[in-house]
């Protein structure tokens, strides 16, 4: 998906210089699936590769239904299961209801599935209080955002999620959008690429209570998505955003709505434009004098690549750029790598090393149909606490807030000195924010020591191989890619308006991560064809200071005048967050001598993990199901809310997390004619999705740590377009025979369908 129309206008040629999946997305937009007449034909295909995977992930465990490798069913009583199974082939065209597989989120009537699918029979329905925000066809939109107003509704209300639903015909590639009150991105998404008529539709349910501060208040709304319309690309997105506000009490550890909220961006809302910051060609900085008065603060990051960086997780290092240059072309480079800094002063305040992304016409476009990527929809942002900076920020004076992106630069023979570079290739879009907790007295200075800040250098490790033939024409390139970081930062003799460190040799607050990333990559056939085998793993952990007096709660709300911090044993705060994210991709391609006929094949595979307790600032999923409405809304007969209606069992007394766990595999390929009139394409994916609820290392009952109870789970299968198998949990319940029998057996199966 590249960011400049003048990629998106680039004329299909045959393939030179282009990476693979580059050259995947720039074809993916002349793809007609053939759903009728085309059989499972990419199930039975032998890729090329398949054997070269790296020791870092074992891949073996997760297979397409068609490949002839089952996964067990868990045994655990649901209250909701639906199985879908429907024909490959459709009689009469219909409209591609194309989804992402998320947890859900929190609605007036109880938990609803993020892609507004119908709960009990019944479609949802908004109730009572609801803003529509914004109804626009994006056309030929580069430059043009939605411009519009937000005004509070007149109803109460402390929960806020968007509706966005979207529906589009024709040919058009996949689009960035980014949703900004006035200069502050506050959401970022992607689109489906459309087909001939009917077309498809998507909707996406968006938690967005984080943002209380701005719902509060009249806001300018921003919506960009830049689009094209010619006699080649007719699709056209046909776009409407609709708030519904509602009351909720939610008895989870998210932190509640920050009192305020520091844009860190380009500041273009005064202008009707948009906000956000372009790498390397930006200086993405803003200098800013803050309160004096924080508690705590939280630098959130929201990056992603496009143009010659979207696939940057396939680059190759510097060194081989021109090593196919002969036959495929000019590879990008700067690694495989890429780590998203926060600086502050000039100085490291914390890093994100990115979720790769795919987006709908990523690889091969079939991949995606109905089955959108991991994050499609929604693009997370990265937390990094700051609050071991609050004694330098709260002195009174402005201070620098920046956003960089580096890569590796290794060049010459030596890889022994490999350096992060200043910056990448074109074109990275970032932003941030600030979010800011403040003391009840305006008049507070918060103080302390200025931090300590122990950044080794990352630990570098990098390999190659080349292999040529007996002309000395390059034929297959092995590289790998591996570095591992640290970051400490104390903050001592913090002092606030409820809270003081006891003791000096205890730091009374702190923000610590720990990282590990390797990229096997193997690229042969002269350069036309290319395996990545890549897992990012890390750990972020933010020690905070809770308000004084302590809370004695079990839970805490998530309203404005609640605690963001309760105290675990040793009377501070802890939010952690541990994520994994490995990622299988083998593509290839191929063009004819005669006619420049061109083919496509690619099998992928890709997963996320991840686990947060604490007082997180953004939505987890446990708010769906940890609320306190008392009723029975969603006619089960039972009564609603999940600590009332599970009745406060192990879960009740002490610390949870949330825990998401999913796998999404596919196969696909592409065929076009070297006159590029005619093309066609098949593909099967498989997604299966967990999640839910875990007792924390921060339970102050030991023997619960690591307890787990399923509250959603969804496993989905399609063919050519068509959803062939969709199997649904909401609301996992305990087995008769007490909960160590639950735990023994359900969760064992739980886990096998993630994993075996």
């Amino acid at each position: 998906m590249a960011a400049l129309d003048v990629e998106k206008r680039a004329v299909l040629a045959p393939p030179t210089r282009r990476t693979l999946p580059c050259l995947a997305l720039f074809l993916g937009v002349l793809v007609t699936i053939s759903i009728g007449a085309i059989s499972r034909r990419c199930s039975e295909k032998t890729f090329l590769f398949t054997g070269y995977i790296g020791s870092q992930a074992d891949h073996s465990h997760f297979r397409l239904k068609s490949q002839a490798v089952n996964s067990r069913s868990p045994t655990a009583k649901a209250d909701e299961t639906t199985s879908v199974t429907s024909s490959a082939a459709a009689s009469t065209p219909t409209v591609l209801k194309t989804f992402e597989v998320a947890q859900p989120v929190l609605m007036p009537d109880g938990p609803a599935e993020s892609d507004g699918s119908p709960r009990h029979g019944k479609d949802y329905s908004p109730e009572q209080c609801t803003v529509q925000l914004m109804r626009h066809d994006f056309a030929w939109s580069y430059d043009a955002p939605f411009v519009g107003t937000y005004t509070p509704p007149d109803c109460e209300f402390n929960r806020v999620v968007l509706n966005f639903s979207v529906v589009s015909q024709g040919r058009q590639f996949d689009r960035l959008a980014i949703m900004y009150f006035g200069d502050t991105e506050v959401w970022r998404t992607s689109t489906a690429e459309p087909t001939a008529p009917p077309g498809i539709s998507w909707i996406y349910l968006k938690d967005m209570t984080e943002y209380m501060y701005f719902w509060k208040s009249p806001q300018k709304i921003i919506f960009d998505l830049g689009n094209l319309i010619n006699d080649k690309y007719t699709g056209i997105f046909n776009a409407t955003m609709t708030a519904i506000f509602h009351n909720a009490d939610v008895l989870t550890e998210q932190a509640p709505p920050s009192d305020l909220i520091i844009p860190i961006s380009a500041r273009h809302g005064a202008n009707n434009s948009v906000s956000r910051f372009m790498l390397p060609a930006e200086n993405a900085t803003n200098t800013i004098n803050l309160p004096r008065n924080i508690r705590r603060a939280v630098f959130s990051v929201s990056a992603n690549g496009q143009a010659g960086e979207e696939f940057w997780w396939s680059n190759v290092l510097q060194n081989d750029i021109y090593t196919f240059n002969a036959t495929a072309g000019e590879l990008p480079g700067l690694s495989p790598f890429r780590e998203v800094q926060a600086l502050i002063d000039g100085q490291l305040a914390g890093v994100e090393w990115p979720f790769p992304v795919i987006f709908t016409g990523g690889v091969v476009p079939s991949l995606h149909r109905p089955i959108v990527g991991i994050h499609a929809f929604d693009l997370r942002e990265h937390e990094i606490d700051i609050t071991p900076f609050l004694p330098l920020l709260c002195d009174g004076k402005k201070h620098t807030f920046t956003i960089r992106v580096a890569g590796l630069n290794s060049t010459g023979n030596s890889t022994s000195a490999t350096p992060l570079t200043d910056s990448v290739n074109e074109s990275w879009y970032v932003t941030g924010k600030l979010f800011l907790w403040l003391d009840d007295d305006p008049y507070s200075i918060t103080t302390g020591d200025a931090p300590t800040i122990v950044s080794p250098r990352p630990t570098i490790v990098i390999t190659r191989s080349l292999t040529t033939t007996p002309n000395g024409t390059n034929e297959t390139l092995t590289y790998t890619t591996s570095v591992q970081r640290t970051l400490q930062i104390t903050a001592r003799n913090l002092k606030t308006q409820h809270y003081s460190s006891s003791s000096s040799s205890s730091p009374a607050a702190s923000w610590s991560q720990s990282l590990r990333y390797t990229n096997n990559g193997h690229i042969t056939a002269f350069g036309y064809a290319q395996v990545n085998n890549l897992l990012i793993s890390g750990n972020d952990t933010a020690v905070l200071v809770p308000e004084m007096p302590f809370s004695t709660s079990t839970t805490t709300t998530t309203s404005p005048s609640s605690s963001s911090l309760r105290p675990n044993a040793s009377g501070l705060s802890v939010y952690r967050a541990a994520y994994t994210y490995p990622l299988l991709c083998n593509s290839s391609y191929a063009v004819s001598p005669q006619g420049g006929n061109l083919s496509i094949s690619a099998h992928l595979w890709q997963g996320k993990e991840l686990t947060v307790e604490g007082p997180s600032v953004f939505v987890t999923g446990l708010e769906a199901f940890f609320s306190s409405r008392p009723g029975d809304d969603d006619g089960d007969g039972e009564e609603d809310g999940y600590i009332a209606a599970a009745g406060g069992g192990w879960w009740g007394r002490g610390a949870l997390a949330s825990r998401l766990e999913t796998i999404k595999e596919g196969t696909a390929e592409l065929r076009q004619s070297g006159d590029g009139r005619e093309s066609i394409g098949w593909g099967e994916a498989r997604q299966v999705f967990w999640f839910g609820v875990e007792a924390s290392s921060s339970s102050h009952d030991h023997w619960r740590v690591g307890r787990r109870e399923e509250l959603y789970y969804r496993e989905v299968e399609a063919v050519n377009g068509t959803v062939v198998e969709d199997l649904r949990r909401m609301k996992g319940r305990e087995e008769e025979g007490g909960s160590e029998g639950w735990k023994r057996t359900v969760l064992a199966d739980a886990a096998a369908l993630v994993y075996a």
